[in-house]
């Protein structure tokens, strides 16, 4: 993390000529990129991170096109000789579905769709006239071989780990008939490929757009169905119907000839299904294989969303392996299977969570049944050894941003909820009423410390179970 932050801080200092007042390391999501903000005064950017050198080149040409049309973009301002960091205007932290959460579906949040939804029809057909789709990341078309790429995506990464028994054959030959028909459409747009909430920001009541690297030319009903059908929104059927009204008026507007609304209707639902799918193969590689959490508690809501759309649409009759398969997906037994217990108030456990001096000793645990974890933390390096956090603890933000973006305190603490996890569930299930969780370091004043913090929040956010967070050896920490 330390190299990354040095690269950034070239780029930084030969664009702008200053030094920064501050610079924070945003939570990664889905991708590989490490984003951060910098902060100078009243003003800020964002500096991208990416070895992958194509996706960035991606990124900048579609950026500088969009911009050029006045579409609702970020700017990019400067890139590194390397290729591996770039700069550009920062536009705010606040999405779309930040918004959502925070004031509910309101008549304000409907306008703020409404508006995304107005900017994405000009910037598919605007955005479209004149884009060398050679640029592409992937694919230059949304073809049949994407749309095929995308069934198998979620075959391989979420079906197949249910170890369900099927036709495996069948189901191959029902996802190529049903690529044919959903390429049979005419594909003259730009499509942004993951139009979600997430990549909507909202700044001063307008909306602009980011991470739109993965486009290419396709039907343009799939970035609807992906953003009025994104689980985490959980919008009801009857704001989807008006939405998905208003964009095709949108989009008439823009376009001479009159839509075709009957096909456009059927692609919609169409990519509607692909698109749920399409996730769920992405929940399944990111939760399932590579352990990111959120990726894993978004699994029971993708499932929702798909049981949703079976109560309002049938499976086409010409597919009934794969009909059966997501009847059976949509199961509470299924549904069950990635929705983890819950404690209540009469929940009899309780975690205690500890950090550590080991100059100190562990903590002593006077429970009946004993045991727990006791986490060694001195892998990790020690904010304690430079100036700037001696005097700090892991509850101050300057030591917290330290860990995370200098340090692999993120992956180790992924690797100990894992371990944890099993546990908490079998006591919960079991009834057990205490589990002790210790977290260790030199001075139990830095890394222990947050990492006992981080540890009392995702099982209070996982499990909502009673914790006790001390930390031991606060009294002597460095004043």
């Amino acid at each position: 993390m330390e190299d990354i932050v040095k690269h950034i801080h070239n780029l930084y200092i030969s664009y702008h000529g200053k030094d920064w007042d501050q610079i924070h390391k945003i939570p990664q999501s889905g991708g590989d990129r490490v984003y951060y903000r910098i902060i100078q005064g009243n003003q800020s950017w964002m500096a991208t991170y990416s070895l992958n050198i194509r996706e960035s080149d991606t990124f900048i040409y579609f950026a500088d096109h969009f911009k050029s049309k006045g579409l609702p973009v970020p700017k990019v301002l400067a890139m590194n000789d390397a290729k591996t960091v770039y700069l550009q205007e920062d536009l705010g932290a606040t999405s779309l579905l930040d918004v959502l959460e925070k004031e509910g579906k309101t008549d304000h949040v409907f306008s703020l769709f409404q508006k995304s939804l107005s900017a994405l029809a000009k910037l598919q057909v605007q955005g479209g006239e004149g884009l060398d789709y050679t640029k592409c990341l992937t694919s230059k078309v949304f073809g049949k071989h994407s749309i095929l790429t995308d069934l198998l995506y979620y075959k391989y990464y979420f079906l197949d780990t249910l170890q369900y028994p099927y036709d495996k054959q069948a189901l191959i030959d029902e996802f190529e008939w049903l690529s044919d028909e959903l390429a049979s459409n005419e594909l003259n747009h730009f499509m942004f490929r993951d139009f979600q909430s997430r990549n909507i920001i909202v700044a001063k009541d307008e909306v602009f757009f980011i991470d739109f690297q993965g486009g290419m030319q396709g039907g343009l009903t799939y970035d609807v169905a992906s953003l009025l059908w994104q689980a985490k929104a959980e919008l009801s059927q009857e704001w989807k119907e008006k939405l998905l009204d208003y964009y095709l008026e949108e989009v008439q507007k823009l376009i001479p000839t009159p839509l075709n609304l009957p096909a456009l209707k059927k692609q919609y639902q169409g990519f509607v299904l692909l698109r749920l799918l399409q996730v769920m193969g992405a929940y399944g590689f990111r939760g399932l294989f590579e352990r990111k959490a959120h990726f894993l508690t978004s699994i029971p809501l993708g499932l929702h969303n798909i049981k949703n759309f079976l109560a309002h649409h049938a499976i086409d009759a010409k597919t009934p392996v794969f009909a059966s398969i997501l009847k059976w997906m949509v199961t509470d037994e299924v549904v069950g299977r990635f929705t983890p217990p819950k404690a209540t108030d009469e929940t009899p456990l309780v975690i205690t969570i500890h950090s550590f001096s080991y100059k100190k000793g562990i903590p002593k645990d006077a429970s009946d049944n004993g045991g727990g974890f006791v986490f060694d933390m001195r892998g990790i390096l020690n904010p304690g050894r430079f100036d700037d956090y001696k005097k700090l603890s892991g509850l101050d933000k300057p030591v917290q941003d330290f860990l995370e973006q200098r340090t692999k305190m993120n992956v180790f603490l992924n690797s100990v909820w894992d371990l944890v996890d099993i546990t908490v569930e079998n006591y919960l299930e079991r009834g057990f009423e205490s589990l002790h969780i210790n977290f260790g370091c030199t001075g139990g004043q830095h890394r222990s410390v947050f990492a006992a913090e981080q540890t009392a929040r995702h099982l209070k956010n996982k499990y909502k179970v009673k914790t006790i967070l001390l930390h031991t050896n606060q009294e002597n920490w460095v004043k």
